[in-house]
């Protein structure tokens, strides 16, 4: 089956307050069960805004060079996501619209490119 990104970036969330946010936990928290239930889920997660490393590995110039610092500067960036194992993007499309539901912000969807068996 196919498996789909479904993902946000953190300039999409909006200001809302510390109470309208420990509210949209739970909801989250239920539609990824569902997910599991439903036997679609592959892994979701929200990425460290502040507290986290970040860091870039470049090697177009022969050598590995690591940089402090998102690869782009940017005024987006990615907040989290959710990757699901669907039959269709009608399912991705359901998922995408609970998460956004229960989240209170928009999401994007991408379908990951079908993976190769590499021939040894």
């Amino acid at each position: 089956m196919p498996e789909y990104l479904i993902y946000f970036n953190q300039q999409w969330v909006g200001d809302h307050t510390e109470e309208w946010f420990r509210g949209r936990g739970p909801l989250a928290r239920a539609v990824v069960d569902e997910i599991k239930a439903a036997g679609a889920f592959v892994f979701a997660g929200g990425l460290e805004e502040e507290d986290g490393p970040v860091f870039s590995a470049d090697a177009t110039s022969g050598a590995v060079v690591f940089t402090d610092g998102p690869y782009v500067e940017s005024k987006e960036f990615l907040g989290g996501l959710t990757i699901v194992d669907v039959p269709d993007e009608a399912t991705a499309r359901i998922w995408a619209g609970k998460i956004a539901e229960a989240c209170g912000w928009p999401q994007e969807v991408r379908r990951f490119k079908p993976r190769r068996v590499l021939q040894g």
